[in-house]
């Protein structure tokens, strides 16, 4: 495991944007407004050919740990506490305040290394600032700009010694963030001819958590893991970040991203809260598997519905995961409405797993993780070129298409083109006369006959005769 360096400071010193800086991309979400971060979250830095797992903490400020800045340090405190070293940041144009020597105090008492860093430095801008910091009690202050990548090859030399005395250099344990892969890692073209391409057991599972704000997806991540790695609370919208959390499921690497609320579009008022928003939607892209949360109580509502038609397009594997259960007085009624309705909006998935359980308690909790897995074997499914045609005889036999202008309109051959989800390539002369309503049968029929029960299923036409029957024949 490489080791981990925990960026801390009062809010608004510029912390996200030195963990942007040091991870080479803008993971953590950075704006005006003091306290945009909330939970902490790790990515794999490199400066030169040191490298480390940065981690990005909330502004720390002196509350009631009951409350949600009481809440966030302790966060902050459960990063430090972890770290092989401590970048402590002040902003060197605001010189010293209160705040910074109170936890300069706090600091000294967590028996971790602490490295300096007077920050917003560039272009001799904070002098009054660096002699100030002296007076903190660190040794000389390190001037830096993370937002113009100034004094860092300064501040790799400092972190050397600690990084090489936690676990030496290299990426191993590195955390990936699932927005540095890209949509070729998912949607792979295949040679018909060429064998199914088989699951690596050694890449993580990707798979995002979302849905509404305070549907309890920050819980439930927590209570997976087991252990309080996120911030949660009655307050909604607490998350705003995407936090990538690498964890195991039956000896399978599994990378959770519990993601921020998603309203609906009308509401959305803020650029802080666009801009959480935007980073789930990259999420639910870059993701494999999507567990939707819903709120029992709430039931599902148009919103709901929105999230899941997004994922499907997007061509994700979907799980339907309804919390706060034992909150339920009339479940079966409740069940029914849910199905009814993903049923009724969602006709493109059919079968789409639903999961009732409590968050919070844990109870049903178990099966959750089945039900993900058992999508992303579907979502990964191939299914060789001989039975796909096979189903297509006798479903073209059991329901032919329309005929066209008094003509037949007859499909030729089928074959699986893409998995990741499972895409059909249809071949046909006449293609453009074969309506959508007859396309949606088959693809009806095709996820029955092939257990593709609530994937999105893509199907093309294409005009052309069957590519494996030469012209002699």
């Amino acid at each position: 495991m490489t080791a981990k360096i925990a960026i801390v400071g009062r809010p608004n010193v510029g912390k996200s944007t030195l963990f942007n800086r040091l991870v080479g991309r803008r993971l953590a979400i950075v704006d005006d407004t003091p306290g945009v971060t909330r939970d902490r979250r790790e990515g794999a830095a490199r400066i030169g050919d040191l490298e480390f797992t940065a981690v990005d903490t909330a502004g720390l400020e002196d509350s009631d740990v009951e409350s949600m800045t009481g809440r966030m340090r302790q966060q902050t405190e459960a990063a430090v506490a972890e770290a092989a070293a401590v970048l402590f940041v002040i902003d060197a144009r605001a010189g010293v305040t209160p705040l910074d020597a109170h936890f300069a105090n706090w600091l000294r008492r967590q028996g971790r290394p602490v490295i300096l860093l007077a920050n917003k430095c560039e272009g001799g801008a904070g002098r009054g600032g660096m002699a100030e910091a002296y007076g903190l009690g660190f040794g000389d202050p390190l001037p830096v700009s993370a937002e113009h990548g100034e004094g860092l090859y300064d501040l790799a030399e400092v972190l050397a010694e600690h990084v090489a005395s936690a676990g030496g250099l290299g990426d191993e344990g590195d955390e990936l963030d699932p927005r540095e892969l890209s949509d070729d890692e998912f949607n792979i073209d295949i040679d018909p001819d060429a064998p199914a391409p088989a699951d690596d057991p050694m890449r993580p599972i990707q798979l995002a958590v979302v849905g509404r704000p305070n549907a309890g997806k920050s819980t439930l991540i927590n209570k997976l893991i087991g252990s309080e790695r996120l911030l949660t609370g009655p307050e909604p919208g607490l998350t705003r970040d995407a936090i990538s959390i690498e964890w195991q499921y039956q000896g399978r690497v599994v990378r959770l991203v519990d993601t921020a609320g998603m309203r609906r579009k009308s509401r959305i008022e803020h650029k802080l809260e666009k801009l959480s928003v935007a980073d789930s939607l990259r999420t639910i892209r870059m993701a494999q598997v999507v567990v939707l949360v819903l709120d029992a109580v709430l039931g599902m509502d148009k919103q709901d519905l929105t999230i899941a038609d997004h994922v499907l397009q997007e061509g994700r594997a979907l799980v339907i995961a309804v919390n706060k259960w034992d909150a339920v007085e009339d479940r079966a009624l409740a069940l029914k409405d849910i199905e009814e309705r993903l049923e009724k909006s969602l006709p493109q998935a059919r079968g789409i797993p639903v999961v009732t359980f409590s968050a919070l308690t844990g109870r049903h909790l178990d099966r959750l993780l089945p039900a993900v897995m058992g999508q992303y074997e579907r979502w990964n499914k191939r299914i060789p070129t001989a039975q796909v045609n096979r189903w297509l005889e006798e479903a073209t036999t059991r329901n032919p298409a329309p005929m066209a202008g008094g003509r037949n309109v007859r499909i030729r051959y089928a074959t699986q083109i893409k998995t990741r989800p499972p895409t059909i390539a249809l071949f046909a002369p006449r293609a453009e006369f074969i309506p959508e309503s007859y396309q949606r049968y088959l693809i009806n029929s095709l996820r029955g006959v092939f257990d593709l029960q609530g994937v999105p299923i893509r199907m093309f036409l294409r005009k052309g005769k069957n590519p494996y029957v030469s012209d002699d024949e």
